[in-house]
C-alpha cells in the first residue's frame, strides 16, 4: 500500500514577513526622477526657434501678436489670428482646437538675456521691418509645482535611503527605526538551550550556585516564605575558556523559563543614545516575560569603571550612559519580581564598583583553571563523540594538561581527531592526542625548516644546558622530554611537568632562575660566547626577577613591600606606586639577581660538564630525548612529580 500523500503533508509552519524587495524602491527613485523629462517630451507640442527664424519669418512679415519672456529665459510667442491659418505657420502648430483657433503660445525662443533680447529688438526696429512700439512685451515668473514638490522629495528619499544602508550595514538590523531596540537572542520554551548540566564538568563549586538560582525560578516559594531574597544579579568571572558562557547556556537548559542572552559589545553603537535605549527595552521585555534570565556576555563592554581616563573621555561618553542606564534599570524592579540578571566577564578589575555593589551583582562566582580531577572529567565530556582505541587513559591525559583551560582541553580533542585522520588511522591513540599536546603547546612541527650543523650544535648544547640544570636542581620542575626539532617560533624545546602549587618558595624561585638560564650558560661554557637564542629565557627571567624583588617581597633592601596592585584600578599611565629612588633600587636589586644565578648555574654545569656533553651528543643523534635518557646519563633524579606542562624555548 501506498502511503496517504495528504497524511504526509505538514502543518505550515508560519513564516516570518516578506521584506520590501529593495531593487522594487530603486525603480520607483528612476521613474521619480524620470517624470520630469517624461513631462517635458509629452508637453513640447510647441516648436522651438532661433532669432534668425524669428526675424526672417515671423518678426519682419508684422504676424507677431504679443510676446511674454517667461523667468528671463525663454520667450513664448503668439501669432494675429489672421497668420494661423496660413500655411507656412500651420506647419508648425496644430492651427484649431476644434472649431476655434490654437490661442497659443505657437512658438518658443530661448534668449541669452533681456538686455541682448531687447537690443535685437530695437535693431529690427531701426530697419523698419516692423512698429515695436505696437508689439505688447509682457515679464512673467512662473514655478514649476511638479519640480517643487520634486525638489521636497528627492533630498528626504536619498537620507532615508542612506541612513537605512549605513544601519543595516553597521548595526545589522532591519529597519532604520528598530536600531534603539535590543538584539538580545530569546531563548524559550520552542527555541530552548540544548545543553544541560550533564554536559558542564569541571564546575561542580560554580554549578551548585548557579542551580540554586534555577530552583528559584521553578519554585520560588521554596523561599520566600522564609523571607529569603533571591540575589538580583549574578556575575560569573574567571580566565577565558574555564566555562563562563557555557555554565550559562547550562542555566537556559536547565531554567525552562525565557533565556535573553546578548553581548555586551551589541549595546555600543555608533548612535548616541542607542545603548542606553537598548538597555530599557531588554528589561522592559524581560519584565514582560518573567520568571526570566538576562545573560550579558563580556559586560566589561559597557560596565568599565568611570573614573578611568576620565581626563579623555569625558563624562557623556556614550558608554558611560550606556553603563548609567543599566545600574538604573537593574535598581528599578524588585527582589522578587523574577528576572536575574547573570553576566560574565574575564576583567573583573576593570569593572565600575557601582555595578558590583550588594544590591546589583550580589553574588559573584569565581571560576578557576580545572585540577587533575576537573581535568579528567573534562575530558569525559569531549571525547564522548570521538572514536577511541584502548590505548587512552583519561588520568594520563589530564595529568599531561595542568594549567589548561575546558576550552584548551577541547581544542586538544579535536586537534587529536585531526591528526588521526590526516594519518588515515581508524581510532584515535595516545599517541594522537600526546602529539596534540605539543602541537597547541609548543607548535607545529617544522621539520623541513634548514638549519645549519653548527646551528644546530648551538641549539643542542642550548637544550642540554636547560635539561641538566633543571635535572640536578631540586626544587625545579621535573622534565619530561628534550627536543632540538623546530615548532612554531621556537627552534628547540625543553618540556617541564611542574607541580600544582598554590605558594611557591623563595629557594624554589631562585633554582627556577638558574634553570632558565642553563641554556645561555651552556653556550658560554662550550663555545666561549653566547647567541641570540636565550630570548625567550632573559624575558621569563627579567618578569619572574622583577616580581621577586617588587611583588613578593623576597629581597632584602627593598624589604616587605609589594607594589602589586590586585584590584586593578590604578592608573600605571599618570602615576607609579615608589619613588624614582625606589625604582633605581628594584632595578639594581634585580640585575644581581639575575646575575648571581646565572653565575650559580654555570659552576654548576662546569661541574658536570661531562654529563652536559653526553645529553648533547645524544640531542644531536636523536633529535628528541625523554626522561629515561636522562636517567641512563645522569642517573636517577631525587625528586619526581607531576603536574603543569611547561616550555622552554630557544627563539
Amino acid at each position: 500500500m501506498q502511503p496517504d500523500k495528504k497524511k504526509e503533508k505538514k502543518a505550515p509552519t508560519p513564516s516570518s514577513p516578506k521584506r520590501f524587495p529593495l531593487i522594487w524602491l530603486w525603480l520607483v527613485i528612476g521613474g521619480i526622477l524620470l517624470l520630469p523629462l517624461l513631462y517635458k517630451w509629452a508637453g513640447s507640442s510647441v516648436q522651438e526657434i532661433n532669432w534668425i527664424e524669428f526675424e526672417a519669418k515671423i518678426l519682419n512679415k508684422g504676424a507677431v501678436e504679443k510676446l511674454t519672456i517667461v523667468n528671463q529665459d525663454y520667450v513664448e510667442i503668439y501669432l494675429k489670428p489672421a497668420f494661423i491659418s496660413d500655411t507656412t505657420f500651420a506647419k508648425a502648430f496644430k492651427p484649431l482646437i476644434g472649431n476655434k483657433p490654437n490661442p497659443g503660445p505657437h512658438y518658443l525662443m530661448t534668449i541669452g538675456s533681456i538686455e541682448s533680447f531687447e537690443r535685437k529688438l530695437d535693431a529690427a526696429a531701426e530697419q523698419k521691418s516692423f512698429e515695436k512700439r505696437i508689439i505688447p512685451i509682457t515679464y512673467v515668473k512662473k514655478t514649476d509645482v511638479f519640480w517643487g514638490i520634486i525638489g521636497w522629495i528627492i533630498p528626504f528619499l536619498v537620507l532615508f535611503i542612506v541612513l537605512q544602508y549605513g544601519y543595516r550595514k553597521n548595526a545589522g538590523g532591519s529597519s532604520l527605526f528598530n536600531f534603539g531596540k535590543s538584539t538580545a537572542t530569546l531563548l524559550d520554551k520552542e527555541n530552548k538551550s540544548t545543553i544541560t548540566f550533564d554536559e558542564v564538568a569541571g564546575l561542580d563549586e560554580a554549578e551548585l550556585e548557579v542551580k540554586e538560582i534555577v530552583d528559584f525560578l521553578k519554585n520560588p516559594e521554596a523561599f520566600t516564605r522564609l523571607g529569603a531574597k533571591i540575589p538580583k544579579g549574578v556575575i560569573l568571572v574567571g580566565p577565558p575558556g574555564t566555562g563562563k558562557t557555557l555554565l550559562a547556556k547550562a542555566v537556559a537548559g536547565e531554567a525552562q523559563v525565557p533565556f535573553f542572552s546578548i553581548s555586551g559589545s551589541e549595546f555600543v553603537e555608533m548612535y548616541v543614545g542607542v545603548g542606553a535605549s537598548r538597555v530599557r527595552d531588554l528589561f522592559k521585555k524581560a519584565k514582560e516575560k518573567t520568571p526570566c534570565i538576562v545573560f550579558i556576555d563580556e559586560i566589561d563592554a559597557i560596565g568599565r569603571s568611570r573614573s578611568r581616563n576620565a581626563f579623555f573621555s569625558g563624562a557623556n561618553d556614550e558608554r558611560e550612559s550606556t553603563l548609567n542606564q543599566l545600574l538604573t534599570e537593574m535598581d528599578g524592579f524588585g527582589t522578587n519580581t523574577g528576572v536575574i540578571v547573570l553576566a560574565a566577564t574575564n576583567r573583573a578589575d576593570m569593572l565600575d564598583p557601582a555595578l558590583l555593589r550588594p544590591g546589583r551583582f550580589d553574588r559573584h562566582i569565581y571560576l578557576e583553571l580545572p585540577n587533575l580531577k576537573e581535568r579528567e572529567a573534562i575530558f569525559k565530556v569531549h571525547i564522548r563523540s570521538l572514536v577511541l582505541d584502548d590505548t587512552i587513559d583519561l588520568h594520563f591525559l589530564a595529568a599531561q594538561t595542568p594549567g589548561f583551560s575546558g576550552a584548551d582541553i577541547a581544542n586538544i580533542c579535536n586537534e587529536a581527531a585531526l591528526i588521526a585522520a590526516r594519518k588515515k588511522k581508524e581510532q584515535i591513540g595516545k599517541a594522537d592526542f600526546l602529539d596534540a599536546i605539543d602541537r597547541i603547546v609548543a607548535g607545529l612541527e617544522r621539520k623541513s625548516k634548514i638549519i645549519s650543523p653548527a646551528e644546530k650544535k648551538i641549539i643542542a648544547y642550548h637544550e642540554a644546558g636547560h635539561a641538566l640544570a633543571s635535572w640536578l636542581l631540586c626544587n625545579v620542575d621535573p622534565l619530561i622530554k628534550v627536543s632540538i626539532i623546530p615548532r612554531g617560533k621556537s627552534l628547540g624545546a625543553a618540556w617541564y611537568l611542574p607541580e600544582e602549587k598554590n605558594l611557591r618558595t623563595r629557594t624554589a624561585f631562585q633554582e627556577h632562575l638558574c634553570a632558565t638560564l642553563g641554556g645561555r650558560a651552556a653556550e658560554e661554557i662550550i663555545f666561549g660566547e653566547v647567541s641570540s637564542g636565550a630570548l625567550d629565557d632573559l624575558e621569563k627571567v627579567t618578569k619572574e626577577a622583577y616580581m621577586m624583588v617588587a611583588y613578593y617581597g623576597f629581597n632584602e633592601k627593598v624589604g616587605n613591600v609589594s607594589f602589586y596592585d590586585s584590584s586593578g584600578q590604578r592608573d600605571a599611565g599618570f602615576q607609579k606606586p615608589y619613588s624614582e629612588e625606589t625604582g633605581k633600587l628594584i632595578d639594581e636589586e634585580v640585575r644581581k639577581l639575575a646575575d648571581n644565578a646565572y653565575q650559580q648555574t654555570k659552576t654548576l654545569l662546569l661541574q658536570n660538564k661531562q654529563y652536559l656533553i653526553k645529553v648533547a651528543e645524544l640531542l644531536l643523534q636523536k633529535e628528541v630525548i625523554f626522561k629515561e635518557d636522562l636517567e641512563r646519563i645522569i642517573g636517577r633524579r631525587h625528586i619526581d612529580n607531576e603536574s603543569r606542562l611547561e616550555v622552554t624555548e630557544l627563539v
